[in-house]
């Protein structure tokens, strides 16, 4: 079982930035598609980004494309999400987690997840 721990969440004004970060104590990310996902209250699961093992190589959902960006450093096995521009339907409960070959639809692992709200 994977563990991961989430952090960073909070509430942001319109407009603002935050980063969200990943991180796993008992195995390596580096041996894992990882990615993120999100999910606000009486919505489905939302998968926003994730970053392959093998080259790097990073995928957005359109809604986040161009304001979000998925990084990892494996020296710190941390996976990290940079949130620019959020807008209010960014809103939401988001969750780090292994997602083999970055379909952004299906998930094997995930944490507890950490919460941003986006309001003025």
């Amino acid at each position: 079982q994977v563990e991961f721990v989430e952090s960073g969440g909070r509430t942001v004004q319109p407009g603002g930035s935050l980063r969200l970060f990943c991180a796993a104590s008992k195995y390596t990310l580096d041996t894992y598609d990882m990615g993120w996902f999100r999910q606000a209250p009486g919505k489905e699961r939302e998968g926003v980004s994730c970053i392959s093992k093998s080259d790097g190589s990073q995928y957005y959902s359109d809604s986040v494309k161009g304001r979000f960006t998925i990084s990892r450093d494996n020296a710190k096995n941390t996976v990290y999400l940079q949130m620019n521009n959020v807008k209010p339907e960014d809103t939401a409960m988001y969750y780090c987690a292994t997602d083999s070959q970055c379909t952004l639809s299906e998930w094997d692992y995930w944490g507890q997840g950490t919460q941003v709200t986006v309001s003025s």
